[in-house]
C-alpha cells in the first residue's frame, strides 16, 4: 500500500515535494489497515477516523444538541474577554462561532473549516443576521491558515480526531496563537465506554495530552463538566 501511495504521488509532485512528504510520514503518520471508521493511517498509536464532511451539518445543527451535550455549559465556562480573539478550527456550520461571536463585542470570531460548504453556510447565515465580526477561512490538510500571533483562543469541538495532518495543522494552529493564548479541546472520553460514540470518534485524555505536547503544547487542566466530553485546556509553552 505504502509504494502504491509513493506511485500516485509521483505523478502530482516535484521529486523534492515527493521526498519531504515520504520523510514526514515515516517520521510521524504510519500507514495500514483501515478500520470501518477510520483512514488506515496512525499517528502516536491512533487511527484517523474519517471527515464527517457538509452532509453532517443537520446533525450539528440537531435540536437536542443543546441539552444533551450541554453546548450552553461549555460556551459559559469559555471565559472569554469582549476583545478576544477567537478561532473555531473545524465551525463547521457555525454552531459555536454565532453565539462566541455575540460575546466578543470588540474582539472577532475566525471560522476556519476545510469544507467550503460549511463556510457558505456561515457566510449566509452571517448575511442574513446582519454579524459582522465572523471571518471565514478555508483550511486545508495541512495547515488552519490562522496568520502568526493574531488569536487568543483556539477552539475545537469533536474536530481534531478527523484531521489527516494532525500534526502540522497544531504546529500552525501554535503559531497562530498569540503569547498566553490557549487551546481549547473538546473530544468525546475515550475512556468512557457509556459515550455512545464511535470509538475513532472519541479522544482519550492521555491521547491527547501525548498529541498536544508533541507540538509544543502544554496541558493546563481538564474539565469535566459536561455529560460525554472531555474539555482539555492547553497553552503554549
Amino acid at each position: 500500500m505504502i509504494i502504491t501511495i509513493i506511485i500516485i504521488l509521483a505523478l502530482f509532485l516535484t521529486p523534492s515535494q515527493i521526498h519531504a512528504d515520504t520523510q514526514n510520514n515515516e517520521l510521524y503518520y504510519q500507514i495500514g489497515e483501515a478500520s470501518r471508521d477510520g483512514i488506515g493511517k496512525f499517528y502516536m498509536g491512533r487511527e484517523i477516523s474519517h471527515v464527517m464532511g457538509h452532509l453532517g451539518a443537520g446533525w450539528l445543527e440537531r435540536p437536542k444538541r443543546e441539552r444533551e451535550e450541554r453546548t450552553d455549559l461549555l460556551l459559559q465556562q469559555l471565559s472569554l474577554k469582549a476583545t478576544d480573539y477567537v478561532v473555531d478550527l473545524g465551525a463547521g456550520t457555525g454552531y459555536f462561532s454565532f453565539p462566541i461571536a455575540v460575546q466578543l463585542t470588540a474582539g472577532k470570531v475566525l471560522a476556519v473549516d476545510i469544507e467550503p460548504e460549511m463556510l457558505r453556510l456561515i457566510e449566509q447565515r452571517k448575511s442574513a443576521e446582519g454579524i459582522e465580526n465572523i471571518d471565514t477561512i478555508l483550511a486545508n490538510e495541512r495547515s488552519p491558515n490562522i496568520p502568526n500571533a493574531s488569536v487568543d483562543v483556539v477552539l475545537l469541538v469533536d474536530a481534531y480526531h478527523e484531521f489527516s495532518y494532525p500534526r502540522e495543522v497544531m504546529a500552525g494552529v501554535v503559531k497562530g496563537l498569540k503569547p498566553g493564548g490557549r487551546v481549547v479541546l473538546v473530544e468525546y472520553r475515550g475512556e468512557d465506554n457509556r459515550v455512545p460514540i464511535k470509538r475513532l470518534h472519541k479522544m482519550t485524555q492521555q491521547q491527547a495530552k501525548k498529541e498536544m505536547s508533541a507540538v509544543g503544547l502544554q496541558w493546563l487542566r481538564t474539565d469535566d463538566y459536561l455529560p460525554q466530553q472531555h474539555v482539555m485546556i492547553f497553552s503554549r509553552q
